[in-house]
């Protein structure tokens, strides 16, 4: 059993012996020197999986040795062992990158424990996240089959994305199986969404929705004297949220982390126009006409945005001074910040963030941009990339240095599609792939969610004959006409507007300064 080349340096290497004898029983193989020199050499001859270095030697010492590794072999992990507690000399140690400080003495299972979790720990996690994962595969398929509340869905998405990072930051061969797992969790959320959906909208049992956002999380706030920065992330979904809460979690202390459901469509211009407007698409397009742009207008559809937020204040009596911003590009993100001491004087200041909405787009339509977030996986961590470099974090270190509370949130999110529904529509037929509406709709309503009476549903009605009919799953629209290029162009993109969990459960955040 070859489990490894290690190389050990130590002024005391003959007292060392039962420590070598016993990593060779477990399947290293162990070169020895006993000063710094010899080690130097020992790297330039031979290729060392891991290096132990002793930190008081004679000559060059072990932080100085270290020094000279680093420059030839960084990416070979050092564990280094010392009899110093001194914390100069530790963190001189941790400035250069070692993998592990023991200190002496240590006894063999000290050194057996540090060499796996610097040689083998990806294989260990693997292996456990995959028995783990195994072991939960029924509890999980037992939870999709009771889920009878929203409530419920909520934690079968949560579980469904905890085992999606952790496979898939472990490395395991259960993705696929995952995968069929997440198909039919969200087959029978769509069966689940179908029965209730009707019952949402017209009554008062329902889950948080998006018309009820700024009542339930940000007015409550601003009524308890608290200065609000009410942050929205365009099709932000709940595993790109996971990535980013360690990030968040420097600056902030997350009082609430929710999850809450975006109407139907799961599309911008009704789910955000609906959380700043606090009304149901139907009553924007009643109550304030000039405000509200069909499907069929050539109008920017979320231009009104800052006038629809005035509606909700004035409706509820709110007198809060507000600022509303939005960034599409780094130079808008920098725009806010040069203006960030104006704007921070407000009572309420809205920002909503694009890029998310905007990589999603661009991945259908870039072959490079495909290629770069060509899994879910992938995807999560350009959205993670982004994240750390953009002016959104900068934004929220200067909003964590004001101590006003933040509300994080999004409007929808986005699934994968992979499956074609074919549909015929006329020439007013709106383009988005998970979605329809049109008078002259020509489809199999068994694969699909129509709605044949939009008015009851909390949607605008164009004309009177006017339907709706939403995709579930990962399926998407495509229309007979060239549809074998149609359907080869949007294969495994990203959209959004029907149902799915990862399209209408999506994650509310309340943060606070730490």
């Amino acid at each position: 059993m070859d489990n490894g080349l290690i190389l050990w340096a130590d002024d005391e290497i003959d007292l060392l012996k039962p420590h070598i004898l016993f990593l060779k029983q477990k399947g290293y193989e162990v070169v020895t020197v006993s000063n710094g020199r010899d080690a130097l050499d020992a790297v330039l001859e031979r290729s060392f999986d891991l290096i132990i270095l002793d930190e008081n030697m004679p000559g060059l010492s072990g932080l100085e040795t270290l020094s000279q590794i680093k420059l030839t072999r960084p990416e070979v992990p050092v564990i280094m062992i010392t009899k110093s507690e001194e914390e100069n000399i530790m963190n001189q140690a941790i400035g250069n990158k070692i993998a592990d400080y023991l200190i002496k003495p240590v006894n063999p299972n000290q050194i057996l424990l540090s060499i796996k979790k610097n040689l083998h720990s990806g294989k260990l996690v693997a292996q456990k996240a995959t028995l783990d994962y195994q072991q939960e595969f029924r509890n999980i398929s037992l939870s999709i089959n009771n889920a009878a509340s929203f409530t419920d869905w909520c934690e079968v998405y949560k579980t469904l994305v905890h085992w999606e990072l952790t496979l898939a930051g472990a490395d395991t061969n259960m993705d696929e199986l995952l995968l069929l797992q997440k198909i039919e969790a969200n087959s029978a959320f769509s069966k689940f969404v179908r029965k209730n959906y009707e019952k949402w909208v017209t009554t008062d049992e329902h889950p948080l929705m998006s018309h009820e956002v700024m009542k339930s999380k940000v007015f409550p706030l601003l009524d308890a004297g608290e200065k609000v920065f009410f942050i929205v992330i365009d099709n932000f979904r709940l595993d790109q949220w996971r990535m980013v809460k360690p990030i968040i979690n420097e600056y902030f202390t997350i009082d609430e982390d929710e999850l809450y459901c975006s109407i139907l469509p799961t599309a911008t211009q009704y789910a955000r126009n609906a959380i700043f407007s606090g009304l149901m698409p139907v009553h924007i397009s009643k109550m304030f006409p000039d405000l509200w742009v069909d499907e069929d207008e050539e109008d920017g559809k979320n231009l009104n945005e800052s006038p629809l937020i005035r509606t909700i204040l004035e409706r509820y009596r709110k007198r809060y001074s507000f600022s509303y911003n939005k960034i599409n590009d780094s130079a808008g993100g920098e725009k806010v910040l040069q203006n960030f001491a104006n704007i921070s004087g407000n009572d309420l200041n809205v920002v909503v963030i694009n890029f998310v909405d905007m990589l999603s787009h661009a991945r259908t339509e870039s072959k490079m941009i495909r290629e770069l977030a060509y899994s879910d996986a992938a995807y999560r961590s350009l959205t993670e990339s982004w994240f750390k470099h953009s002016a959104i974090t900068d934004l929220l270190k200067q909003i964590a240095g004001l101590g006003v509370r933040v509300v994080l949130t999004t409007d929808h999110g986005t699934v994968r599609v992979n499956n074609a529904i074919k549909v015929i529509g006329d020439r007013a037929t709106n383009t988005n792939l998970r979605y329809k509406l049109g008078k002259n709709l020509s489809y199999n309503p068994k694969q699909v969610y129509e709605i044949k009476r939009p008015v009851d549903f909390g949607l605008p009605s164009p004309n009177i004959s006017t339907t709706y009919i939403f995709a579930a799953n990962r399926d998407f629209f495509a229309y007979p006409n060239n549809y074998n290029h149609y359907v080869q162009y949007y294969n495994d993109t990203f959209q959004h507007g029907g149902i799915s969990m990862e399209e209408m459960i999506i994650p509310i955040v309340t943060l606070s300064k730490k």
